[in-house]
């Protein structure tokens, strides 16, 4: 048996995954309905939104402060496989939100035998509810949620970084993994997760910069990149 399928972790799970459902579902429905109506593609829809994070994107994720915009349960599965299989022992998270993406790494840490998960999140209601559902997963000691803008929160992440969780404003993605690459061990697995921003792809996918890159198909349509560090 393993912590990410028996006991509170699992408890904890199935219950996040359902509010989230509801939480999201006139969300996403109204974003498809603007999109059907528009005639717009998802490539306008996704630029659109990059040019509104870029004005200001603190006021962009504000009026998303009580979505949780979380990860599938099959993209949570493939993140503690894949911090399990890359015995992961220090892990950083960009965009916590409610912290579902969060226990799934937590519960692999916790396999691992241990270690540290520094998450960040700029909303401070997503911050406390994050903190409360590692609680009741038992995996806030693991756990290190701060709140603020991830350009300062992840300036010291106190050692090397094995694996990176980009999940938060696509128009930090780049910055916030080059504030972090001095960190990154050779060998440490970078997942964006709707991984949209070009300026990110083409750094990742450009091999001269010291990643290997390609489209992850696990939940294909959503943007997710799979992303090693060469150097």
């Amino acid at each position: 048996m393993n912590t990410l399928s028996t006991g509170r972790v699992a408890q904890s799970l199935d219950k996040l995954h359902q509010d989230a459902e509801a939480a999201d579902r006139d969300y996403r429905a109204e974003l498809m309905a603007t999109i059907e109506a528009s005639g717009a593609t998802l490539e306008q829809v996704i630029g659109e939104k990059l040019a509104e994070e870029r004005a200001d994107y603190r006021a962009t994720y504000r009026d998303r402060a009580d979505n949780f915009l979380a990860v599938s349960p099959a993209y949570g599965r493939f993140l503690y496989m894949l911090a399990r299989a890359c015995k992961a022992t220090r892990i950083v998270e960009f965009g916590t939100s409610m912290g579902i993406s969060t226990i799934y790494l937590a519960a692999a840490l916790r396999d691992n035998g241990g270690g540290r998960l520094i998450g960040t999140e700029l909303e401070p209601a997503k911050v406390a509810r994050a903190r409360a559902n590692l609680d009741a997963a038992g995996l806030a000691d693991l756990t290190d949620i701060r709140e603020g803008d991830a350009l300062e929160t992840l300036r010291d992440v106190g050692g090397e970084v094995d694996l990176l969780l980009i999940d938060g404003a696509f128009t930090l993605y780049l910055p916030v993994l080059k504030l972090l690459e001095p960190r990154l061990k050779p060998g440490a697995v970078v997942l964006g997760e709707n991984a949209f921003e070009p300026g990110y792809l083409d750094h990742v996918r450009n091999p001269a910069n010291g990643y290997l890159s390609q489209p992850l198909p696990v939940d294909e349509g959503r943007g997710n990149e799979f992303t090693v560090r060469t150097l």
